[in-house]
């Protein structure tokens, strides 16, 4: 997807602002979400409030780092506060992007994956509606739903972000493909994305509370569950508490014991991980969040390792990371499994790095009936491209139709 406005063009899948020609604009990232934020809602006046939770997530941020933002914002596609021809300020009530801007429908020629999904001029591109609901403890869950057709909800999975997952070509290829038959809904687990970062209680109980809350927010009454690695335990914790909600479960990637769950050696890796994220989440260098994308993304292009690599950081907090590490690996739900009566569905990479290929046959031999699908490859990340990638979609298609 692409944004066009005077002599710019601000690229989100690349996550690029590009001037005139193609000459790259050096821009942080934050400043980037910013104008991302911008341009999206710009037909209307977006408050300090609206930025702070959807830029900022919610975190506390004072007036000056705001305003450095903003200004920084100006000065990257030549505007400033006097001027204000693309970036207006409205007294007292906030900011607003005035800019004619152009949403082309096919990627220009020198920039051939520029889109995540091409549209037509007779099939207007897919549009998500981003809204809060409230857990029991207070803590607000963001929630998306985009597309048309049959209902289909997909839960949380290790670090998520409602808009940058849905322009990423890593996540974004899938989401698109989904949200084409179906209406996909989704969300943010707390801690993370546009979700409340600032939480007292980080456990997988809260994670199936949050799931239950975003399904009562919806209205929906039966639905398939869509659950990717842990997404895939709050998936089968939830269809075992209301089973008349659920007519299938589908599980990727997903495992039934956490790290710390699975023996010594798994245990020592855990805290390896552990120690090494509080050392080096938070640093600018990327280079300890490339090994997560290595494991994570093993056969990803340049483009979707340095994506997913970005994301770890822009999702959420070092602390907070850690904390969402800790209670993951903490997961065993392997009591839960004989429970399942839903229909259920289970694939794994043969080669998947993150999620042994084991623990998904484990998985599947636990819940009464569940079908078992191996496929070749070794990224824990379904990527638009390779051969298992093409399975997934195909495999989810015929067995929601049963």
């Amino acid at each position: 997807m692409r944004f066009l406005f005077g002599d710019y063009t601000l690229d989100l899948r690349r996550r690029e602002l590009l001037r005139g020609s193609g000459a790259r604009v050096e821009i942080e990232p934050q400043v980037f979400d910013l104008l991302i934020y911008l341009i999206q809602n710009r037909d209307r006046v977006v408050s300090k409030d609206d930025l702070i939770a959807s830029v900022w997530g919610g975190r506390i941020v004072s007036d000056s780092t705001l305003t450095s933002r903003i200004t920084a914002a100006r000065k990257a596609i030549g505007d400033s506060g006097e001027q204000q021809a693309l970036i207006r300020t409205v007294p007292r009530k906030g900011i607003r992007f005035v800019g004619e801007v152009s949403e082309p429908s096919a990627p220009a020629p020198t920039s051939p994956s520029a889109t995540v999904a091409a549209s037509t001029p007779t099939t207007p591109p897919l549009r998500q509606e981003v809204h809060f609901c409230t857990a029991p403890d207070g803590v607000r869950i963001a929630y998306a739903a985009v597309g048309e057709g049959p209902p289909l909800v997909k839960t949380a999975n290790w670090l998520n972000h409602l808009e940058y997952d849905w322009v990423s070509p890593v996540y974004g290829p899938l989401l698109h493909e989904i949200a084409s038959e179906h209406r996909l809904v989704r969300y943010d687990a707390r801690g993370n994305g546009l979700s409340d970062w600032d939480v007292a209680e980080m456990s997988f109980e809260a994670f199936v509370r949050d799931l239950e809350t975003v399904v009562e927010a919806t209205g929906l009454k039966r639905f398939p569950l869509l659950g990717l690695s842990q997404g895939g335990a709050t998936s089968i914790a939830y269809a075992v508490r209301h089973p008349e909600r659920i007519s299938h479960l589908v599980l990727y990637g997903s495992f039934a014991r956490g790290r710390r769950k699975r023996g010594a050696d798994e245990f020592a890796n855990s805290d390896a991980l552990l120690t090494l994220m509080r050392q080096g989440w938070g640093n600018e260098n990327p280079a300890f969040r490339q090994i997560f994308t290595s494991l994570f993304i093993p056969g990803g292009s340049e483009e979707q390792s340095r994506w997913f690599t970005d994301l770890q950081r822009i999702t959420t907090s070092p602390d907070n990371a850690v904390r969402l590490r800790q209670t993951v690996d903490e997961i065993d739900i392997s009591d839960l499994l004989p429970q399942v009566q839903a229909p259920t569905l289970v694939l794994h990479c043969r080669d998947d790095a993150v999620q042994p290929f084991d623990e998904g046959r484990r998985v599947a031999a636990g819940i009464p009936g569940a079908r078992f699908v191996a496929l070749e490859g070794k990224n824990h990340v379904p990527l638009k491209g390779e051969p298992a990638w093409t399975r997934l979609l195909d495999e989810m298609r015929d067995f929601l139709r049963t």
